[in-house]
C-alpha cells in the first residue's frame, strides 16, 4: 500500500511540477525582420534568472534545428526543457535566417554579423526591466559566442561561451575543410578569404566553391572575419563560462583552452563525451546522427555546470 501511495505522490508531483512550467510565444520585431520566439518558466517561482541563447551558424531556428535540413536534434528545445527544472528561464528564438518571411530580404540587402548582435540586444532589451527574472545569463552557441561576446554592455549579468571557436573564422572554416576534403580545397577556401579581407571581395570563385562564397555570403564572411575571439574574450568584464565537450568534431577543447587563456578570471568546463550538438556521445559513429534525430540524449553534466553557474 506504502508502494502504491509513494506512486501515486510521485506522479502527483510530477503533474504538478509540469502544470507550473507556462511557455509565451513572443515575436520580436528589428524593422522588418521578425524574430518569433519562446520563453518558457517556473511560474511558480517569483524571481528566477533568465537564459537567452543566441544560436550557431547556419538558418537555426528555436528549437536548435537547421531550417531545411533533413532531421532535428531539438538540442536547444531540450535544453530549455532541462534548465526550466532546475528554476531557471530559458529565451530561445528563430535566427532571421531561419524564418521564411525574412529570405527575400536577406536574399536582397544581405545580412552580416552585426545584425545578428542587434538581434539579440532586442531580445535583451525585452527582458531586462522584467520583474520576473532576476539576472540575465548569455548562452553563445558555436558563431554565436563571438555575438554573445559583442552585446555584453546591452545589460548581461553573465556570459557562456559553448563550442565557441578561439580563430577568425577564416582560419576555422579553412581547417574544417581541411580535416573533411583535405589540403587542396582547404588551400583554395584559405587563398579566397585572403582575398576577400585584401579586397573587400572575390573576384573569381572557384567553380567548386561557387555555393559556398556567393555574392551574399561573401559580405557576411567580410562582416564576420573582421573579429578575433581572442580579443573579444579578453574584453569580456562579466561572469564567463566557457564550455566544450570532447567529442566535438568542430569546436575543439583547444578552442575553449584558448578563450580561457585570453580570459583567465573565467571559468573553464570540459565536458565528457559531450559533442557540438550539446548530446552524450558515447560511439563515435553516432556523432553525425545526433544532429538530426532528438533520441539522443542531452548532456547532464552541461545542465549542471550551467545551473550552477547561473545560480552562483
Amino acid at each position: 500500500m506504502k508502494k502504491i501511495n509513494f506512486i501515486l505522490f510521485a506522479l502527483s508531483f510530477a503533474l504538478s511540477y509540469s502544470q507550473n512550467i507556462v511557455s509565451e510565444d513572443i515575436l520580436i520585431k528589428n524593422d522588418s525582420i521578425d524574430l518569433p520566439g519562446t520563453l518558457s518558466y517556473d511560474k511558480s517561482i517569483v524571481q528566477q534568472p533568465l537564459i537567452i541563447f543566441i544560436h550557431g551558424s547556419g538558418n537555426i531556428d528555436r528549437n536548435g534545428n537547421a531550417f531545411g535540413a533533413p532531421g532535428k536534434s531539438d538540442s536547444v528545445k531540450q535544453l530549455s526543457e532541462a534548465l526550466n527544472k532546475e528554476g531557471i528561464a530559458f529565451y530561445r528564438y528563430d535566427k532571421r535566417s531561419a524564418n521564411m518571411k525574412n529570405l527575400r530580404l536577406i536574399m536582397k540587402e544581405g545580412v552580416n554579423l552585426n545584425d545578428f548582435v542587434d538581434d539579440a540586444k532586442l531580445a535583451i532589451q525585452k527582458f531586462k526591466d522584467d520583474k520576473r527574472f532576476s539576472t540575465i545569463t548569455v548562452i553563445g552557441h558555436s558563431q554565436g559566442s563571438l555575438i554573445g561576446m559583442l552585446l555584453l554592455d546591452a545589460g548581461v549579468n553573465k556570459y557562456i561561451s559553448l563550442a565557441g571557436p578561439s580563430n577568425t573564422i577564416d582560419k576555422t572554416i579553412t581547417e574544417q575543410v581541411r580535416m573533411q576534403n583535405g589540403d587542396s580545397i582547404a588551400s583554395l577556401v584559405s587563398n579566397h578569404f585572403k582575398e576577400l579581407k585584401e579586397t573587400g571581395r572575390i573576384e573569381n570563385v572557384d567553380p567548386n566553391l561557387l555555393l559556398f562564397f556567393n555574392k551574399t555570403n561573401q559580405g557576411f564572411f567580410k562582416s564576420w572575419i573582421a573579429y578575433d575571439p581572442i580579443e573579444e574574450m579578453a574584453k569580456v568584464n562579466k561572469p564567463t563560462l566557457i564550455i566544450n565537450g570532447t567529442k566535438d568534431i568542430q569546436v575543439f577543447e583547444a578552442d575553449a583552452k584558448a578563450l580561457h587563456q585570453a580570459n583567465p578570471k573565467a571559468k573553464l568546463v570540459i565536458i565528457e563525451n559531450m559533442n557540438h550538438a550539446l548530446k552524450t556521445i558515447t560511439k563515435d559513429e553516432d556523432n553525425l546522427k545526433s544532429y538530426n534525430t532528438p533520441d539522443f540524449p542531452l548532456s547532464e553534466d552541461l545542465v549542471k555546470a550551467i545551473t550552477t553557474f547561473v545560480k552562483k
